[in-house]
């Protein structure tokens, strides 16, 4: 572990948080025996909110970010050759990326669970401004390690005050850097920045596989809760149609039985009738066999009695 490292750790960190991660740092550096580790550590700035959304946006958007600080340059040679369309071109493509970033810084932060205000987004868009218009400053966004919003402020069009540049570990003062240290410097930050893209990318790829894989899932669980809720419809429809049959059966099955019974009663009363016939019918057939019994008896009487003379 190095300061190096230990810097591009910290400065991801919410402002918030930065103190607690600082000092568990230093004490991780002290108890690897690194006492002059420790103290270096302690001596890193926390962020302002801007200074870490912008620190934070660098390392999710590395690519345009490094396009931001390339745009500059541009700007800078436009000026040089005094290329008026070409730099009015320039111009609102800055205005136009300018505002991009800084939604995404907004975005990003929010993400991370630290919304930033109007007023910490305004020093967003200004730091991002100030790389645009100094290369060290581009150079000191892309590093990644701001400690305080940069400041474009009194730039006039040759950009001949340069804004104030504070970052970890801090430029050396009172004068500009040669080109060849400054473009090394650019080149080991846009590596750093390269790195982090890649590091990205890679996460990326691992949760765009795992959403994916979970997006296969669950569109076969939807497949089978379809197909499930399909056959729940059909069953649900056949089992509605035998119900309606069974309903027009019981319908008339109750008018087949009205019928019955009236037909039954029907039946009752013409047995009701037919039984007194029968009864008055058993009076007289036995009336009529007592006059046969009497008539008979008189016939005998009469063939049995002697002749008179």
């Amino acid at each position: 572990m190095d300061l190096d490292e230990v810097a591009e750790e910290l400065y991801a960190v919410p402002p918030g948080q930065f103190v607690a991660a600082r000092t568990e740092a230093a004490r991780r550096a002290r108890a690897a025996g690194d006492r002059a580790l420790a103290r270096e550590i302690g001596t890193l700035t926390r962020p302002t909110a801007a200074a870490w959304a912008c620190n934070v946006l660098v390392r999710e958007q590395p690519d345009e970010i490094a396009g931001l600080v390339e745009l500059g340059d541009l700007l800078r040679e436009a000026q040089q050759t005094l290329a008026g369309d070409e730099l009015r071109q320039l111009g609102t493509q800055r205005s136009r990326l300018l505002a991009a970033l800084t939604r995404r810084a907004r975005a990003v932060a929010t993400r991370r669970g630290t919304p930033l205000s109007d007023a910490v987004a305004d020093q967003v868009e200004e730091t991002l401004r100030a790389a645009l218009a100094d290369p060290d400053a581009g150079e000191a966004l892309l590093g990644g390690r701001l400690t305080a919003p940069l400041s474009s402020r009194g730039l006039g069009p040759g950009f001949g005050t340069r804004p104030d540049l504070r970052v970890v570990p801090p430029p050396r003062t009172g004068r500009t850097a040669p080109a060849p240290e400054r473009n090394a410097r650019a080149d080991a930050a846009r590596r750093a920045a390269e790195e982090r893209r890649r590091a990205a990318q890679e996460r990326r790829e691992r949760e765009l596989a795992a959403a994916r894989e979970e997006a296969g899932t669950a569109e076969r669980e939807a497949a089978e809760a379809e197909e499930a809720a399909r056959a729940a419809h059909e069953r649900a429809g056949r089992a509605a149609r035998r119900q309606e049959e069974l309903t027009a059966r019981v319908g008339e099955l109750e008018a087949e039985l009205e019928r019955v019974r009236a037909d039954a009663e029907a039946a009752g009363g013409e047995a009701a009738r037919t039984g007194r016939r029968a009864a008055g019918a058993d009076r007289a057939a036995r009336r009529a066999a007592a006059d046969r019994d009497r008539t008979a008896d008189r016939v005998t009487e009469l063939e049995q009695a002697p002749l008179e003379a």
